[in-house]
C-alpha cells in the first residue's frame, strides 16, 4: 500500500506530510518513505490553535476543527504531487490531527470516577472528502478508553524501523514535547519502555515568542542559547518539577508545560536578571537532563542514543545530551536512513496501515492499556473501498 501519514505536533506549527510505501514480507512490514512535504500554520493559526488549547469556546474548536481538516487535507494532497502522484495512485491516509487537550491523568467525576481524555482535531471526512482517499484519524481516544494514556503510539512503530538484534538502543523525539522508547536488544515489541520526558521546543519556542513580541517563533538552531549561562537555581527548579518523578506509564503536553509555565519562568527570569541567552540556555539544559532522567525507569542498558524530531537541530539541546550520555555515542535519525522531521508523520501512516489490516498499533506495556487494541476510526472514501481492501487483504 501507499499510505499518508500526516501529523500536527503540540507545537502547532504546521502539517507534516510523509507518503511511505509500506510491503508485508516474511520478517514483517517494510516501511520505506516516498516524499514528505511540510505545511507551516500561518503565525495567526498557530495562535488561534494555541489559544484554544486553553481556552476555546465550543465555537473555536468546531470551527478550527473544519479549517484544519482543510489544512490536512492540503497537505496530503502536497505531497502526493511531490511525488508525482494522484490521489487514485493512494490507497489510505492516516491522520494523527491537533491536539487541543490532552488529560490523560483524568478529571473525577461525580458518579463514574476519573475519565480520562484527549482531544484532537482536524477533520478526518473533510480529508476523505478533500482526497478522495480513505483516512483514519482519531487513534489516541481507544487506548484511553482501553484504560492507557493515549500516549505515546510511536514506540511500535520505533521497534518496527530502530530494533537492532545486537544493540540496545534509545529513541530520543525532541518534539514540543520530549518523549523516549527504549529499545532492548532483539525484535518485536517485547522488553520496550517508552514515556514522554517532558518539554523540548515549547517551552524554548514559547520563550521566543513572548520576548519577541511574535517577531521570533524559535532559537533557530540553539544560537542564542548556546551563548547563555546556565542558572543552577532555576535548573534545580525546573528538575524539580512533579512530572519528572512520575513513574510510567505518563504523558504530558501543554497543560503542564504550556503558558502557565511560561508565566513562571519570565517572571523568574526578571526577578534573577538573567538574560534571554540564559534562560535558554537553562530551559535547553533542562530538557537534555530530562530525557536523561528517563534511565531510572529502564532496566538494561543503552548500546546507543538516537535522536530525532525538530529539536534535534537545536545545538546546544544535542551538546547538552551528547555530554550526558557520554560515552554512549548520539546520533541522529537522518544517520539511520530517516529524516528527523517527517518520522513521527511516517508513523501515523504505519498505524493507519495496522488498523485496515486488523493489527493492533498500542503497545500496553508502554501505554498502561489493559490489552492491544485497533486503533482510529475509518473514514472510508466511497462505498467499495471495503471491498478493495479486503481483495488486498487476500494478496497478502
Amino acid at each position: 500500500m501507499k499510505v499518508v501519514g500526516l501529523m500536527s505536533g503540540t507545537s502547532a506549527d504546521g502539517v507534516d506530510a510523509a507518503l511511505v510505501s509500506i510491503e508485508r514480507r516474511k520478517a514483517g512490514i517494510h516501511v520505506e518513505m516516498v516524499a514528505f512535504h511540510s505545511l507551516p500554520y500561518p503565525r495567526s493559526l498557530q495562535q488561534r490553535i494555541l489559544s484554544a488549547s486553553i481556552a476555546g469556546t465550543v465555537s473555536d474548536i468546531c470551527h478550527l476543527n473544519a479549517l484544519l481538516g482543510e489544512w490536512f487535507a492540503d497537505a496530503a494532497s502536497s505531497v502526493i504531487r511531490s511525488a508525482e502522484l494522484t490521489p487514485t495512485d493512494i490507497d489510505l491516509i492516516g491522520s494523527h490531527g491537533q491536539t487541543v487537550h490532552h488529560l490523560p491523568a483524568g478529571i473525577k467525576d461525580t458518579g463514574v470516577g476519573s475519565i480520562r481524555s484527549t482531544l484532537q482535531i482536524a477533520e478526518p471526512a473533510v480529508i476523505a472528502e478533500r482526497t478522495g482517499i480513505t483516512t483514519v484519524a482519531n487513534f489516541r481516544p481507544r487506548d484511553i478508553a482501553a484504560g492507557g494514556q493515549g500516549a505515546p503510539l510511536t514506540p511500535g512503530v520505533h521497534a518496527l524501523l530502530f530494533r537492532h538484534l545486537r544493540r540496545s538502543r534509545l529513541i530520543v523525539n525532541l518534539g514540543g514535547i520530549s518523549n523516549v522508547t527504549y529499545l532492548p536488544r532483539g525484535s518485536g515489541t517485547a522488553g520496550i519502555a517508552a514515556f514522554d520526558t517532558g518539554p523540548a521546543n515549547m517551552v524554548l519556542d514559547g520563550i521566543m515568542f513572548r520576548k519577541t513580541n511574535g517577531r521570533s517563533t524559535m532559537d533557530r538552531e540553539g544560537r542564542l542559547a548556546l551563548r547563555g549561562k546556565i542558572d543552577s537555581r532555576l535548573l534545580a527548579k525546573l528538575l524539580a518539577h512533579p512530572y519528572l518523578s512520575q513513574p510510567p506509564p505518563k504523558s504530558t503536553g501543554r497543560e503542564a508545560f504550556g503558558g502557565k509555565m511560561l508565566d513562571e519562568l519570565l517572571s523568574w527570569q526578571q526577578t534573577r536578571v538573567l538574560s534571554i541567552e540564559d534562560l535558554l540556555a537553562t530551559c535547553s539544559r533542562w530538557t537534555a537532563e530530562a530525557v536523561g532522567t528517563a534511565r531510572r525507569w529502564i532496566r538494561g542498558g543503552i548500546d546507543e542514543v538516537i535522536v530525532g524530531g525538530g529539536g534535534v537541530r537545536n545545538r546546544a539541546i544535542m551538546g547538552q545530551l551528547t555530554a550526558l550520555f557520554d560515552p554512549i555515542p548520539v546520533t541522529t535519525f537522518e544517520s539511520h536512513g530517516w529524516d528527523s522531521k517527517a518520522l513521527e508523520s511516517v508513523a501515523f501512516a504505519v498505524l493507519a496501515y495496522q488498523t485496515v489490516m486488523e493489527e493492533s498499533g498500542n503497545v500496553p506495556s508502554v501505554t498502561g492499556a489493559a490489552f492491544p487494541r485497533l486503533l482510529g476510526c475509518i473514514v472510508p472514501s466511497g462505498p467499495r473501498w471495503f471491498e478493495r481492501l479486503r481483495s488486498s487483504k487476500r494478496k497478502t
